[in-house]
């Protein structure tokens, strides 16, 4: 009887859960900028920061990947980083923008998740890798902590996939063909 009086109240609370973001299909982003570091960008052999805003995500397709900074959340969906890298878009139309939330990494790992962050701009300069001292992209989309989400993005900005947590195989490839159908 118990069971039956709870039903209800657990249903009316896993769309909260399962969409705990506040990012819309066939909408943009919620604008969102970061100051502090910002983008990581490339200069000789070095790398410098930017003020970085999400407006400037439109006019290419993109998988945006907003991580924790942490390994875990990395991992989360390396898979899809790596059929990404397989796939060989075009850079003139594509590009991946991957998010590190540095206010959600452990305790003392800060500076680990900073050069982190720069080495693999280094490694995948065609990338667009975005470094959050604060929080703000996090906040601004309610994404879950230690986490991974990814969306994809038309070249106008219109969110055509989300999703928090680790891709399934399944979905992987309805990514991967969102981005070819939209190039």
């Amino acid at each position: 009887m118990k069971m039956k009086a709870l039903l209800p109240f657990i249903l009316a609370c896993s769309p909260a859960i399962t969409f705990a973001h506040n990012i819309q299909l066939n909408n943009s982003v919620p604008n969102v900028e970061v100051e502090t570091y910002g983008e990581i960008l490339v200069e000789g052999k070095d790398t410098t920061f930017q003020a970085w805003n999400s407006v400037q995500m439109k006019g290419k397709v993109r998988i945006i990947q907003a991580i924790a900074g942490r390994s875990a959340a990395k991992a989360m969906n390396a898979d899809l980083m790596a059929a990404i890298t397989a796939a060989h878009f075009p850079e003139q139309e594509y590009q991946t923008t991957t998010i590190i939330n540095q206010d959600d990494a452990i305790w003392g790992t800060g500076s680990f998740v900073k050069s982190s962050a720069q080495d693999s701009k280094l490694e995948f300069p065609w990338s667009s890798i975005v470094l959050d001292e604060s929080g703000n992209v996090a906040k601004g989309w309610d994404l879950q902590p230690e986490s991974s989400a990814i969306i994809v993005q038309d070249k106008q900005g219109n969110v055509l996939f989300v999703k928090e947590g680790a891709l399934n195989e399944q979905e992987i490839q309805q990514v991967l063909e969102l981005v070819k159908a939209s190039l």
